[in-house]
């Protein structure tokens, strides 16, 4: 039973963290001052104050919307971290959890997807064309940032480890 609330204090205390660290914003560590001109197309084809604002507003909006599938994706790893640690885990079962957590991923990419085309709607041409693969939305939306590689899901630094 002790180990039993320990484990859910534990969770708790897991997801707790993950909010705050989701509800910190674009990512850029402390001291960051919001977004800057090389947020957004690049530094050669800067924001505007209005499209910073959308573009902030786009953000929080994804966040909030998306709050519960950020949730079950922190689940799903802790859940499949314990499968790998038990030495008495179940094949199957860990491959169920790992098609599970896979599902969840592929629907926040769908959705980062989504808010990225959103997002183009604000820019210029000239901004779009300096807007590559993973330009302009933040850490978490390219190749090696915020948590691994794609859109902010996956295997990362820090805490989702």
């Amino acid at each position: 039973m002790r180990k039993m609330i320990i484990a859910l204090g534990l969770a708790a205390v897991m997801l707790l963290a993950v909010t705050y660290v989701y509800a910190q914003g674009p990512g850029m560590g402390p001291g960051h001052r919001g977004m800057h001109e090389s947020w957004g197309p690049g530094k050669d084809h800067p924001l505007t104050p209005e499209q910073k604002a959308k573009f902030q507003e786009l953000r929080r909006t994804f966040r909030e919307e998306n709050a519960k599938l950020i949730g079950a994706i922190v689940t799903k790893r802790l859940e499949l971290q314990s499968l790998w640690t038990n030495p008495k885990a179940d094949s199957k079962a860990i491959l169920d959890k790992e098609r599970e957590l896979r599902d969840l991923q592929n629907q926040m990419k769908d959705k980062a997807v989504q808010m990225r085309l959103e997002a183009r709607k604000f820019l210029t041409p000239e901004q779009i064309a300096g807007f590559g693969p993973g330009c302009g939305m933040g850490p978490g939306f390219g190749r090696g940032h915020m948590m691994g590689q794609g859109m902010g899901m996956g295997r990362g630094h820090g805490m989702m480890q």
